[in-house]
């Protein structure tokens, strides 16, 4: 596998990340499946992501990759560049009035142990959602009754040109495991207004709800988080639990027994696998119970044609 380095070049400008060509994404991903992308680029911090966005060919397809959960990337692989942040755009610091600034490349494990170390409450939810803040911000991911949103202060993005811009929620359709934007931006931090607490009690509720996780989520298989989004005042556990589904199987890919909106790995799947069977997911619980469950799970890439190695 071909790579480059701080010493090399894109496009013959300098940049100090990593590029690495037809690099396999099932290594990025938390269900550890998915084909190779054309390139690969984990920038060394924020102004090299801006020196990338700058150079880079305006056509290339860009793929951003926190953690790689609730990625599904198909098996004929990704076109473009995926961009990774997880472990480079990770700062967070205290700002005055209860202000936490986390870079998007921060785990929301991390932010949540980070906020009750300050002594700041009402952040503990973010330990129970497995990606990055820039994950969280996009899809306005929650876990055990709290949302990413709620919490935002401001955000800052950058555009397809690497120009940096600083946003309110109010420049953003904020819905349930939904934000929408009429721009063309990424983001890459936010800040987070918090309540001053109790930092010890803070800590035990991530204790808890971390060993509530571990006790009733799959956490031991190569899993995505939950597949499907709650629908109106039900949950799509109870749904898919009620149409007999838990253990049913599609190639090396199951939905878990342990909790029914989870799809494991627990064979050696492919893509292909978890994506049939969340189709089929759906289709029995609309035929048992009249609910079109909504993935949360996003599916970019390429099938894999039948000639194909």
């Amino acid at each position: 596998m071909m790579k480059m380095t701080h010493k090399q070049t894109l496009n013959h400008v300098p940049l100090r990340g990593q590029l690495k060509i037809d690099e396999p994404m099932r290594r990025h991903t938390s269900w550890r499946v998915g084909g190779k992308v054309d390139r690969f680029y984990q920038p060394a911090d924020i102004d090299d992501l801006v020196n990338f966005l700058r150079q880079v060919e305006y056509s290339e397809p860009l793929h951003w990759v926190g953690l790689g959960s609730n990625l599904l990337v198909r098996d004929g692989g990704l076109r473009g560049t995926a961009i990774a942040l997880f472990g480079v755009l990770d700062h967070m610091q205290l700002l005055p009035d209860n202000i936490v600034e986390a870079e998007a490349g921060v785990s929301c494990a991390k932010l949540a142990r980070f906020c009750a170390q300050q002594g700041l409450v009402d952040a503990e939810f973010f330990a129970g959602i497995p990606g990055t803040v820039g994950g969280a911000l996009a899809m306005n991911a929650g876990a055990y009754g709290g949302e990413t949103w709620p919490k935002v202060a401001s955000v800052e993005t950058i555009d397809r040109y690497g120009q940096r811009h600083h946003r309110t929620p109010a420049d953003f359709e904020i819905n349930y495991r939904s934000v929408v934007s009429d721009r063309k931006e990424w983001f890459i931090s936010a800040r987070f207004e918090l309540v001053a607490g109790d930092a010890e009690a803070s800590s035990q509720k991530i204790k808890q709800l971390l060993r509530q996780r571990a006790d009733s989520q799959p956490l031991s298989l190569p899993n995505c988080g939950s597949v499907f989004r709650n629908p109106m005042n039900d949950h799509a556990a109870r749904l898919i639990e009620a149409s007999g589904l838990k253990g049913y199987r599609v190639g090396g890919a199951s939905v878990s027994v342990q909790h029914a909106n989870f799809i494991v790995n627990d064979s050696e799947a492919c893509a292909a696998d978890i994506e049939k069977l969340i189709v089929d997911v759906a289709d029995k619980v609309f035929s048992d119970h009249g609910v079109r469950l909504q993935p949360e799970v996003r599916v970019i890439g390429e099938k894999r044609s039948e000639h194909d190695g």
